[in-house]
This record gives structure tokens, C-alpha cells and sequence, in this order.
């Protein structure tokens, strides 16, 4: 009889101390693009920027999943998302990751195409041929490039140093210019 009102007491008192409950969720902040920061005249083929989005979103996501959500993998997560949705508005992973992450769910982690290091060099070589371009997207661009192949693999020496240079003279990137665009008006129709 004893047993049976431990059972009883101990069935009671686990749902409301936590234990057994569904793991609490993380608050995740959507990116907002807006119309893009990149236009066709950003020097990358339409296949190029799908395939630098799909890494750039493999990659958050396996941050993302083995940190568990901590608020450091969601933050940078949230700017690679971004990165991506810039580079390729519909592309596949960035939205499904952004809709998981929206909803609460981790993801789990997904075989990239590329290891951290290999995405982080395939980065920066595109970063320095999109400064040698020139113009303003291309410019952005490489600055971003430059800066997230720092970021991701800190022992290449290479893209450490232009990141610093760059760093030194223009500060650090501004990611709220891909991160938190704000939605423009729709053009006026003409008549």
C-alpha cells in the first residue's frame, strides 16, 4: 500500500518539478532580408550563390545542433541564415532551417559538402576574387566572406590577416545590413 501512494505522490510531483517534460525552447529571431543586398550584378553565377547558401546553411545547422541551441550557435546561426537567404532567396536549407528554428526545433545535424575549414578557405579565395571585381555588392560581399572565413576557421593565417586589415580599416562588418533589412514600400504601379 505504501508503494502504491509513493508511485502516486512521485507520478504527481514529476510533471510539475520538470522531469519527463519536452526540453524548454530557444528563442529564435528570424532574419529579415528584405528585397536582398544582392542583385545580378554580384559577380557569382545564379548556381555559385545557390551552392555558397547551401554551405553556409549546413553549416549553421551542425552549429546549431551540436551547441543545442545555445544563444552564441543561434546568433551566429541567424547571420548565415541571412548570408544565404541574401545570396539565394529560395534556397532549400536556409528556409528549412529558419522555419525549424522559428518553431523550436533543433536540427540535426546534416553531412555538409564541405568541412569547416574547407567551407572557410572556399570563402575567403571567393571573398578576394569578389574584391578584385569591384563594386559596391561585390565589395559587401567580400568583406562578409573575408570576415565569416576568420570566423569559422581561425588557423587559416591568410584570411585571419585580411580580416584584420579590413577590420583595422573599415571596422567590423555591420551584419544588420543582412540581418535586419528593413521591408520596403512596393513600387507604385503605373498607369
Amino acid at each position: 500500500m505504501i508503494r502504491c501512494w509513493q508511485a502516486i505522490v512521485l507520478s504527481l510531483c514529476l510533471p510539475v518539478c520538470g522531469v519527463g517534460q519536452e526540453a524548454a525552447k530557444f528563442e529564435w529571431k528570424p532574419p529579415h532580408t528584405g528585397a536582398g543586398a544582392f542583385t545580378d550584378k554580384l559577380g557569382m553565377l545564379e548556381r555559385e550563390r545557390e551552392e555558397y547558401a547551401n554551405g553556409l546553411a549546413a553549416y549553421a545547422s551542425n552549429r546549431v545542433a551540436a551547441a543545442k541551441a545555445s544563444v552564441a550557435s543561434l546568433g551566429e546561426a541567424r547571420r548565415l541564415v541571412a548570408l544565404a537567404l541574401h545570396l539565394s532567396p529560395r534556397n532549400r536549407k536556409a528556409l528549412v532551417l529558419n522555419f525549424q528554428l522559428s518553431r523550436g526545433v533543433l536540427p540535426e545535424a546534416v553531412p555538409g559538402d564541405y568541412r569547416p575549414e574547407v567551407l572557410a578557405g572556399l570563402l575567403f579565395t571567393r571573398g578576394q576574387v569578389l574584391k578584385q571585381q569591384g563594386g559596391s555588392e561585390n565589395q559587401l560581399a567580400a568583406r562578409v566572406f573575408t570576415e565569416l572565413a576568420a570566423e569559422i576557421d581561425p588557423k587559416n593565417d591568410d584570411a585571419v590577416y585580411a580580416s584584420e586589415l579590413l577590420r583595422l580599416d573599415q571596422g567590423l562588418v555591420d551584419w544588420k545590413e543582412l540581418t535586419d533589412v528593413p521591408a520596403t514600400a512596393a513600387p507604385a504601379e503605373t498607369p
